[in-house]
């Protein structure tokens, strides 16, 4: 038996229709559309109906699906009364574990695995997830949860009911944008974590239960709470080239530099960064924005990047891009699940249609051989 790399470097696991990703050259599709025609194009939803189906939408494939997340936006009693259980001091996107777990035990055909089964549970939780989001924050902030509006899609009703106020155009297309452009990225350890639950016929609330928790850590999901933390921690732009090299001589990893994949420009950086710089214009806040814009600049010509390859990754540009549309870094990790539940549950369809249990094998490095000795022998 060969024994993988590291992190399972290299290894196929699967065979997918829904993501390629180039890290050479820095291409990334959904089934074959370009990122950077869907980034500038597409709504969220449209993004949603391409993943579940394997195409885009027409208007009223697209208007009939708008209305199915509508309708499954509003949380039962039950949920929303679990949500007010919760501690206040637990990272909000635990609150969508929680969320994600009560959703699945009062629908009662939780085990139902066919496509058409799966697809309505996407539907629903794509439409829940913002809510359960959205109400404990404003709960662990000591406010009420706003209950969903039934005329705003997807970005600008998660917007609304986190902050009680209908966004600007300009933020709602920014955090749209957003949504379509961290979707789906293939073969990552939440998407992982997702066909390895299902394989086991799990349910689909369990699969997305188990990538929430994959997507926590830090060195995923979690990068761009922490490249946020890294900004605020830096605060001045006098201070970029100082924090890099103390990071350096230290090994302080500087987050949301580099990628496993990509050896070039993320794709969705450019995107980002463009919209980044927008809303901070017109909430009158550009100091997030020019901290990254400058870190990067010095990074872009410092050669301990330039050699290996390191280049901003998605999480650079959104950290301050999500912080200027009003949610803290510790809500990020969350926010990101709110845009991977469209690809977290297309892996799961594409999983069940020819399902295999995941049954890998470890190599066994232990002791060969122990003699079993008596507890009042023992030492």
């Amino acid at each position: 038996m060969t024994a993988a790399a590291a992190g399972l470097e290299g290894l196929v696991v699967a065979q997918t229709e829904l993501s390629s990703v180039n890290g050479t050259e820095g291409i990334l599709t959904y089934r074959g559309y370009n990122i950077n025609d869907l980034a500038e194009n597409a709504r969220f939803e449209e993004i949603m109906y391409l993943l579940w189906y394997g195409a885009l939408p027409t208007r009223s494939q697209l208007d009939d699906l708008n209305d199915k997340v509508r309708h499954h936006r509003q949380l039962s009693n039950d949920v929303m009364n679990t949500l007010k259980a919760l501690p206040r001091t637990g990272a909000p996107i635990d609150s969508l574990k929680v969320g994600v777990t009560a959703l699945g035990m009062e629908d009662p055909d939780q085990d139902d695995l066919s496509q058409d089964g799966l697809r309505e549970k996407a539907i629903r939780l794509a439409a829940a997830m913002p809510t359960v989001l959205a109400a404990y924050q404003r709960l662990r902030n000591g406010d009420e949860p706003v209950a969903p509006d039934t005329e705003l899609d997807t970005a600008a009703n998660f917007l609304y009911m986190v902050r009680g106020k209908k966004p600007s155009q300009t933020q709602a297309d920014a955090f749209n944008l957003y949504l379509v452009l961290l979707a789906e990225h293939s073969m990552n350890a939440s998407t992982f974590t997702a066909r390895s639950t299902i394989s086991s016929t799990s349910d689909l609330y369990s699969a997305i239960t188990a990538a929430l928790g994959s997507l926590k850590g830090v060195a995923h999901g979690g990068a761009n709470m922490m490249a946020m933390n890294m900004l605020i921690e830096i605060g001045d732009p006098a201070k970029i080239e100082e924090y890099v090299d103390e990071s350096l001589r230290t090994k302080r990893r500087l987050m949301g530099l580099g990628h496993r994949i990509y050896k070039t420009r993320d794709p969705r950086v450019n995107h980002l960064m463009k919209w980044s710089e927008k809303v901070a214009n017109e909430v009158g806040d550009t100091q997030w924005y020019q901290l990254a814009h400058n870190m990067e600049e010095l990074t872009n010509h410092h050669p301990y990047f330039t050699e290996r390859k390191l280049y901003p990754n998605v999480e650079f540009y959104s950290a301050p891009l999500l912080y200027n549309l009003g949610l803290p870094p510790d809500m990020m990790p969350g926010v990101f699940a709110l845009s991977r539940i469209a690809g977290w549950s297309a892996n799961v369809m594409e999983q069940m249609e020819d399902n295999r249990l995941m049954r890998p094998q470890a190599e066994y490095v232990g002791p060969a051989h122990q003699d079993f000795v008596p507890i009042d022998q023992r030492g």
